[in-house]
């Protein structure tokens, strides 16, 4: 977590050093500002120190990533619920007659965020907590079900791009980048890249068993497996 907020800082300070570096001071008061860019500069940074935290300690990659999955997904609720306090990450316009819509007055809302002020929003940001509160119980039921290793990390990976995919449709496109005449933002392409991700990885590991079955059938019958068969 703190990697993560190191590494969002520190790309806000790369990319405003210009105007940083004429005025100093304000590096004390650098607050959080809930930019796609930002998050996924995060999110990296604390990848990147927990892999190195893994191989220090020299831990199973697939047995952590299957461990913090859950938690993970729970995290990310709790996230979009201060989002959705902050204004940050808003909705699109909802119209008057949507009891759930979310309406921000204060002016931080409009400061730090963007977030319009006096229009009904989709409240995506409770969309999302939704979504992400539903993987995590999802990943604890399945957990124990689960006998290989790495498949709780891919399912987590499928169910969490899924919903950001879909919460996507609902959320300002302000700011998240735009592909295909529109069609997709930035955040639903890296949802689809992670969902395929998940889906190789527990392809991968559920291939791999059979394998090595069928390799150790064959050392005990004292016949070569296929490929090596093949080979000769």
């Amino acid at each position: 977590m703190f990697a993560a907020l190191v590494g969002a800082r520190l790309l806000l300070v790369i990319v405003n050093w210009a105007v940083l570096s004429n005025h100093p001071s304000w590096l004390l008061e650098l607050g959080v500002i809930h930019h796609p860019l930002v998050g996924a500069a995060g999110a990296l940074a604390g990848a990147a120190c927990a892999w190195l935290y893994v191989r220090w300690q020299k831990l199973p990659l697939l047995a952590v990533a299957d461990v913090i999955a859950a938690p993970l997904a729970l995290g990310l609720a709790f996230e979009q619920m201060g989002q959705l306090l902050a204004g940050s990450g808003y909705g699109t316009a909802a119209g008057p007659h949507l009891p759930w819509a979310v309406t921000y007055t204060d002016l931080l809302a409009l400061r730090w965020s963007g977030a319009p002020l006096g229009i009904p929003l989709h409240p995506v940001q409770a969309y999302a907590a939704l979504g992400f509160l539903a993987v995590s119980i999802l990943l604890l039921a399945l957990m124990p079900r689960l006998g290989r290793r790495g498949d709780t990390a891919g399912l987590w990976l499928m169910g969490t791009s899924i919903t950001v995919y879909i919460t996507e449709l609902w959320r300002d496109p302000t700011g998240r980048g735009s592909t295909l005449g529109g069609l997709l933002d930035g955040p639903q392409i890296a949802a689809v890249i992670l969902v395929l991700a998940g889906a190789f990885m527990l392809r991968e590991r559920r291939s791999a068993p059979r394998r090595v079955q069928a390799a150790e059938t064959a050392k005990s019958t004292g016949a070569a497996p296929a490929g090596e068969a093949e080979h000769d």
